[in-house]
């Protein structure tokens, strides 16, 4: 699970939130929750920020980590 995914999934449940509910509240396709939360690597930047506006955040750059 990537970073994004779980942080997205956490969120929702801190604020009691269904896939669903979520998909509604920020106006994107159930389904685009739905890959979110697993991980997906191929999604639209411009979907995935309005489903983390919600939260208060955004998808910024980041320096990348040697892991």
């Amino acid at each position: 699970m990537t970073q994004l995914a779980k942080y997205v999934k956490e969120m929702r449940k801190k604020y009691g939130l269904t896939q669903i509910d979520l998909s509604q509240k920020s106006g994107v396709g159930l389904r685009l929750v739905r890959e979110l939360e697993q991980g997906k690597m191929t999604l639209r930047l411009d979907k995935v920020n309005q489903v983390l506006a919600l939260f208060g955040a955004e998808m910024t750059p980041a320096k990348i980590t040697e892991a």
